[in-house]
């Protein structure tokens, strides 16, 4: 009997056009995303305010061009890619020693603050008739990093119809928490005379973003604001275990018939511990001892920044302000709720330690 001869591998010549091909495809929709994220720079450096919350707004502008079929592949892939290498360059803001130096007490209130703000989401999203998965992202938004954390969290979620549209609103309304917070919290702090320690913990344990943390705490003093980043940062070291947490969550919670049909489907199984979070963990052990120049981790803070940036404006580009309105005032209310329960519990925590 005859056998078939064996498949032919294509060229190197001819997987590089492919590539240029795929590449080309990109292009548009990826130099839009790009330009929205540019435009949202300047006006956040010409005028203040916060550089996420306006490439978002460009992005819903235009979200008409994301339905186009010559820019959708490029605004899919920074949505996707370009948010998870993002993700992933946030560890390089990280060391083991900047968290050991916190002491155990500040740590234990910063890990309960997260833990149950967790725990809140979960309770008050089903209370509210949200899904567990939108109560995890809305709660890992608010405890870890905000919008960063939103992102970072569903990138491991399964779609979902009304996934996305959640996620965005969950980014405008941590984004104006956080913009809030930085100007509310340190007069609270102010106002109850917390010494520069604990209004540092208060300030990094309880604001979403990071860029609003350096804006707040250095507003009350030098030693505050290296104190409210360090506690910052922290939270931010956590992202990690809650993305691989809620990616077990998934993986486990599907039925096992599904899972089998996706174990059987070539190329379609999701591993356990997402690419981007391996890449996240070995950036902040390289970090930790050294091994990268300080103008290697600056450069990986402006990429993660500048990526996150131009997600952010893609995900934009593929949702519409009349989509927004439609998840409601549910989502808001959650966070809201967060917020305040966080807030609430550093607060108490900080005001025992001084009293104490």
């Amino acid at each position: 009997m005859s056998r078939s001869p064996p498949a032919s591998q294509p060229s190197p010549r001819r997987r590089a056009l492919a590539a240029s091909i795929r590449a080309l495809r990109l292009m548009p929709g990826s130099a839009l995303a790009s330009l929205f994220a540019l435009a949202a720079t300047f006006v956040a450096t010409q005028h203040g305010g916060p550089q996420f919350l306006y490439a978002l707004l460009f992005g819903v502008a235009f979200h008409y061009l994301s339905r186009d079929p010559r820019t959708s592949p490029g605004i899919e892939f920074c949505s996707r890619g370009l948010l998870r290498l993002g993700v992933a360059l946030l560890g390089a803001r990280i060391t083991a020693d900047q968290i050991a130096g916190l002491g155990w007490s500040t740590a234990s209130i910063v890990i309960a603050g997260v833990l149950t703000t967790l725990g809140v989401g979960l309770l008050a999203g089903r209370w509210l008739g949200l899904s567990r998965a939108q109560g995890v992202l809305s709660g890992g938004s608010v405890a870890i990093c905000g919008a960063s954390a939103a992102l970072a969290i569903s990138a491991v979620l399964p779609p979902s119809k009304h996934g996305e549209r959640f996620t965005l609103m969950v980014v405008v309304t941590v984004t104006v928490l956080s913009t809030v917070a930085m100007v509310l919290y340190p007069l609270v702090a102010t106002a109850l005379q917390l010494p520069p320690q604990l209004a540092g913990l208060f300030l990094g344990g309880t604001i979403h973003d990071v860029a609003q943390v350096v804006g707040a705490g250095y507003t009350l003093g030098q030693e505050t604001g290296d104190i409210a980043v360090v506690v910052k940062l922290f939270r931010v070291s956590m992202l990690a275990l809650v993305v691989l947490s809620v990616s077990a969550a998934v993986k486990a919670s599907r039925p096992r018939a599904q899972a089998e049909t996706l174990h059987r489907s070539a190329g379609s199984q999701q591993p356990l511990v997402p690419w981007f979070l391996w890449l996240f963990i070995a950036v902040v052990i390289l970090n930790t001892f050294g091994a990268l120049p300080l103008p290697v981790v600056q450069f990986a803070n402006d990429i993660s920044r500048a990526s996150l940036v131009v997600a952010i404006a893609a995900l934009g580009m593929k949702t519409s302000f009349r989509e927004l309105a439609r998840a409601g005032w549910r989502p808001m209310l959650l966070i809201l709720a967060e917020t305040g329960w966080l807030a609430g519990l550093v607060l108490v925590c900080a005001w025992a330690q001084l009293h104490w």
